[in-house]
């Protein structure tokens, strides 16, 4: 096992190396910033406890469409984390974006972090928790007009303009990923000499299965458990994400 120190050394080479490089992120980037993982065992045992279903029946589309009420509470209990700011993984990537490198993010999280730390290519698989639309008229609202009581219905919040209820624009269980998005992502991983994958087990299909379309020189793991690409791997870090990152970065942490 390498040590941190030579972790660094060997990440900064990766970076300094690429040409064109794509970071594929999962529930563990955003776990640095305050965001608990509701997938993992911890949020799976919350969810059962308190709410008496698991996380993957309240965010489906049936208990949207069938039990909007207690899909709203969960929703707004867990999921809407307004006072998270970027980690030094976040501004890292910003960071070498505002350099003038090629810079892709793609994203297995909703809770824009990404483009507050100033990334501008960003890629969101499961859409985003900051953008509402009416199901009804399609009319858009912000994640400010959801968290107003005013606008509710117990939990639920309703359209000021025709009366129906407002969505999150997150991909919901049951629901289909976005085609566009992933065919951006998969043209991006596929044109990369780089790819960094982090905070991530890769065990979500169907956005996982997009690392099968990269054919480039560096593939690099940043996870503190083990992959299924382990074995496909330049380079392996078992380290925490924020802080390799900014220590790759010589990003100092502000506030």
């Amino acid at each position: 096992m390498q040590t941190f120190e030579e972790s660094v050394v060997r990440l900064r080479g990766v970076l300094e190396g690429a040409g064109s490089l794509v970071f594929f992120g999962g529930a563990g980037v955003s776990t640095e910033s305050g965001v608990p993982d509701f997938r993992s065992d911890e949020g799976l045992h919350s969810a059962n406890k308190v709410y008496g279903y698991p996380p993957e029946q309240l965010l489906s589309r049936t208990f949207f469409d069938t039990q909007p009420e207690l899909f709203y509470q969960y929703y707004k209990e867990r999921l809407l984390h307004p006072h998270a700011v970027p980690n030094m993984a976040h501004k890292a990537l910003a960071v070498l974006e505002q350099r003038g490198r090629a810079v892709t993010v793609i994203t297995q999280n909703v809770d824009g972090l990404h483009q507050a730390a100033g990334s501008r290519n960003v890629l969101e698989l499961h859409g985003t928790a900051r953008e509402y639309t009416c199901v009804g008229c399609a009319a858009p609202y912000d994640a400010g007009y959801i968290r107003d009581p005013e606008n509710c219905r117990i939990f639920v919040p309703i359209c000021g303009k025709c009366g129906e209820t407002v969505r999150p624009n997150i991909v919901l269980y049951e629901e289909a990923l976005d085609e566009g998005v992933m065919a951006a992502s998969a043209k991006a991983i596929s044109a990369a000499d780089c790819l960094i994958v982090g905070g991530t087990s890769l065990a979500v299909y169907p956005a996982a299965g997009l690392l099968r379309y990269f054919g480039g020189r560096e593939l690099v793991l940043i996870n503190k458990t083990g992959t299924p690409y382990d074995n496909s791997a330049s380079l392996i870090i078992r380290e925490n994400i924020a802080e390799i990152m900014g220590v790759a970065l010589n990003i100092k942490e502000t506030r």
